[in-house]
């Protein structure tokens, strides 16, 4: 294990984000008395965390392709999520995913007003990727995708910082068992470490989220300890950046959450996207 190869443009990351589209998505996840569908909660912070990139990654001169990112729904079908220019793209250069929102709303963000207060203010938010909730689970499908996606930019990037597949769900796979191409992705890798699998299930049960476990024998059911098997070990850069965000890791903890509320999807995708400097 080592992660910690540079990035750069002339040796990109990859994140493939994989987003359950399915009917029970449709359902309500909550945190404290808020409630939203739990697409919107992960279209919204899959959204928030692609404009975050691009502004993390926006140097003199524009946006530098320090990654290529794809975004695949999988429902009715498998495929690309991306929405407007980017419709039908898979692993796309930042820079151009910067370029291209399907559209922009106008939203209001609350800002500290210097007096210890805050003030709402508008703020423009780009939208790449609509929630969606229709048919079925199709995970393993979509994991075998991603597995075609990583191993295409491999060949191509074979001294890469290792590609990052992050599955944000809520059921289980309903086109087979996905654990054997959940191995095989994981089995990947560059010349700096293997590819990184990290499972997310959102709940609408309610409950505790279980952020980063180490062992299987905290998790109630069998579904949540196959996810976990499925899950790779966090890197240290990682887990070090979720000790600092005050959650309990070691050594074996696992890039999964099970039980998800809406604050955990945000944190997923942000310890979950946490790469070595950029050069």
């Amino acid at each position: 294990m080592t992660y910690t190869a540079e990035i750069s443009r002339s040796n990109p990351g990859c994140f493939v984000f994989l987003a359950d589209q399915s009917a029970s998505m449709l359902d309500e996840v909550r945190t404290g008395e808020l409630a939203q569908r739990k697409a919107d909660v992960v279209a919204d912070a899959l959204n928030r965390l692609l404009r975050e990139l691009t502004i993390k990654c926006a140097k003199e001169g524009g946006v530098r392709d320090y990654f290529y990112v794809a975004v695949v729904g999988y429902g009715v079908s498998v495929g690309s999520a991306y929405g407007g220019a980017l419709t039908g793209r898979d692993l796309v250069p930042l820079s151009e995913v910067a370029d291209n929102p399907a559209r922009v709303e106008d939203r209001v963000k609350k800002v500290p007003d210097g007096v210890g207060g805050l003030v709402e203010q508008a703020a423009k938010f780009p939208v790449w990727v609509e929630p969606v909730g229709y048919h079925g689970t199709p995970m393993r499908r979509a994991l075998e995708h991603a597995h075609s996606l990583v191993d295409g930019f491999l060949t191509l990037h074979a001294d890469c910082f290792p590609p990052v597949v992050l599955n944000l769900t809520d059921g289980e796979s309903t086109d087979g068992d996905p654990s054997p191409i959940a191995t095989v992705i994981r089995e990947l890798s560059s010349s700096d470490g293997n590819v990184l699998l990290f499972n997310l299930h959102v709940s609408s049960a309610g409950g505790t989220p279980i952020n980063f476990p180490d062992s299987p024998v905290i998790l109630a059911d069998d579904y949540a300890r196959q996810l976990f098997a499925m899950s790779s070990r966090l890197p240290p850069h990682m887990r070090s950046y979720a000790g600092q965000q005050g959650f309990p890791v070691s050594e074996a903890s696992r890039g999964f959450v099970y039980n998800a509320d809406m604050t955990s999807v945000v944190q997923f995708l942000d310890i979950g996207t946490r790469a070595t400097d950029l050069r």
